[in-house]
Order: structure tokens, then sequence, then C-alpha cells
């Protein structure tokens, strides 16, 4: 399975090492892929920053290396405020593209769960349904702090 990630443009200089951890151990959003299914990484981006002028191109360049998948990195969604956007980007890629967009990559981080939880970020349904990818549960958070 060949898939491209998308970061979010605070997170540009991030290495993507939760992210790469996350599919090589198969947790967070990359739980949907068993052991047996070999992915590999075709691109790795930011979304270009706010409103995400990346996302109109990023993907064709990442379909064109093969990608079958893309993903949403978790700092999308962690990040404060979280990406008002993800919605529209998700809808977009999927209907341009034709290609899945999974929301999410590494497991939540425990310390965001936290602080989003008292701020009540994730309290809609449309962010319950988001985060639902990369949320686990608590002993998994922590490993990710």
């Amino acid at each position: 399975m060949k898939i491209g990630i998308i970061i979010c443009d605070r997170y540009r200089n991030c290495t993507g090492g939760k992210c790469f951890r996350a599919m090589q151990n198969r947790e967070g959003a990359f739980d949907i892929y068993t052991k047996d299914d070999p992915l590999e990484i075709v691109g790795y981006t930011s979304c270009g920053g706010c409103p995400g002028g990346n996302i109109e191109y990023a993907p064709e360049e990442m379909i064109k290396n093969g990608a079958e998948a893309i993903h949403f990195a978790t700092g999308f969604v962690v990040g404060y405020p979280p990406c008002p956007y993800i919605g529209h980007f998700k809808k977009f890629i999927e209907e341009k593209y034709g290609v899945p967009v999974v929301v999410g990559t590494h497991p939540i981080p425990q310390k965001y769960f936290l602080t989003h939880g008292k701020l009540k970020t994730w309290d809609t349904a449309e962010w319950k349904e988001l985060i639902a990818p990369t949320l686990t549960d608590e002993a998994m958070r922590k490993q990710y702090d």
C-alpha cells in the first residue's frame, strides 16, 4: 500500500518520527492496515499554510508516485486551534482525485487529549468522527507524548 502524508504547515519542520513509528507499528490511524500489508510513503509535504494552498496540488504528485491513500497528519487535529479546513480538504481530495483520505497518522498524544478535553475542542459530532482514527486508549496516547 502506497500512501502520502500531508502535515499542517505550522509543523513544517517536523521530521515525521511519530508518524513513521506509528506506520511501522500499525498504531493510531495506521491500524487499518495489517502487518502483512507493506506500507510505503510516496510523498510527505505540508498543506502549504492556511488556507491550505498545497492541498490543491500535492495529492496529484503523490498519486503520480503511486499513492493509494492520503493521510492527514495528526497535527491537523491536535494543534490549537485544530485545522478549521480539514473537512473541506478531505472532501476536496476524495472528490477531485478519487483516493481515500484518512484523518490522522500517529495516536493523539495524551497531553493534547487532556488539553482539548478541557477546552471542549472536540465535543461536536464532526470532531469526534475526525479524531476517531487516532484516539486510541490512554496507555497508547501516553506513548506518543
